[in-house]
């Protein structure tokens, strides 16, 4: 009998090996657990994991042999990992495979943001370089100062490409770290007031959410531009969205957004952002390379093996 089960949109590269790897009966989200039958629930020792729908202590509590959650990604802020400590239940997720993409996409907004290529395109294609005459001056991106809030794992990679564009790099994070002569700064605030350009590069949850706060995207003054690959949450929207239609700031980049896939409206009237649909890490190697991972991780626990990636 199956003793994996996988939650979550996993698309049709992704199903096939989870069945024939633990043959894993597969549901499309939390709210369906309690539709299977209790013995079958009892006899599952392991959750593949995909998604952004809470997953908590009443889920967990449905599922009672289940030793692990594998999270699909490396943001785990959906997975209640407290309450899965509680109960015994390691939780794992896919970190450094996805650094790379989520990194690239990162600066690829920040370019199309500040050199406004979507603008561009649409004088190119709406006929205006031939009728009208160049496309209207943007702003120079290399050489400027640009602000890492978090400088984990991604965050590092974000900071890394910066630097082959001649960027003066600052960051905070929760402790000092060695870098090549990055400005570190213990309060996110003064951050945003010392930079021109601020990446979020947080972990969601409780602990950061609004961690960008009013304060800080006021800091930032009238040049200043957010790009976010985190999480939505970890920026006060409203906020962002005052500033953004007033011209508080410049502009921002955002790949993520509270309550997605609803994006507010107010976003789709701006033309000082670039926006993108949650895709940071999505590339069909990548993500071939999550689902892999997130398989290792369930093999290991099944087998009685240390866990590759282990959160808790």
């Amino acid at each position: 009998m199956t003793a994996t089960l996988a939650i979550g949109p996993y698309n049709e590269a992704e199903r096939p090996p989870l069945k024939d790897s633990f043959d894993a009966q597969l549901i499309a989200g939390p709210a369906d657990i309690a539709g299977i039958d209790a013995g079958l629930r009892d006899a599952f020792r392991a959750v593949a994991y995909k998604g952004h729908h809470p997953f908590g202590a009443a889920e967990m509590d449905l599922l009672p042999n289940i030793g692990l959650i594998a999270n699909y990604g490396v943001g785990y802020d959906a997975i209640d990992v407290a309450a899965a400590s509680a109960r015994g239940i390691r939780v794992t997720n896919t970190p450094d495979v996805l650094n790379d993409d989520v990194a690239d996409l990162a600066i690829a907004m920040w370019l199309q943001q500040g050199r406004e290529m979507r603008q561009a395109e649409t004088w190119l294609r709406d006929g205006k370089w031939e009728s009208v005459g160049s496309v209207p001056l943007n702003r120079k991106l290399s050489g400027g100062t640009a602000g890492i809030m978090g400088l984990g794992r991604i965050g590092r990679d974000i900071a890394d490409r910066l630097a082959a564009f001649k960027m003066d790099i600052h960051y905070h994070a929760r402790s000092e770290k060695q870098t090549p002569g990055w400005t570190y700064h213990a309060d996110p605030v003064d951050l945003a007031q010392a930079v021109d350009f601020l990446f979020v590069a947080l972990v969601g949850g409780p602990e950061t959410e609004n961690y960008v706060s009013k304060e800080v995207i006021a800091a930032l003054g009238p040049r200043g531009v957010v790009i976010n690959i985190s999480r939505g949450s970890c920026i006060d929207e409203g906020a962002l969205l005052d500033a953004l239609e007033s011209g508080a700031i410049a502009g921002a980049g955002l790949d993520v957004f509270v309550g997605e896939p609803k994006v507010d409206p107010r976003f789709l009237k701006l033309d000082n952002v670039a926006l993108q649909p949650h895709q940071g890490s999505g590339t069909v190697e990548t993500r071939a390379a999550m689902a892999k991972l997130q398989r290792d991780n369930i093999a290991a626990h099944l087998a009685g093996t240390a866990l590759l990636t282990p959160v808790n």
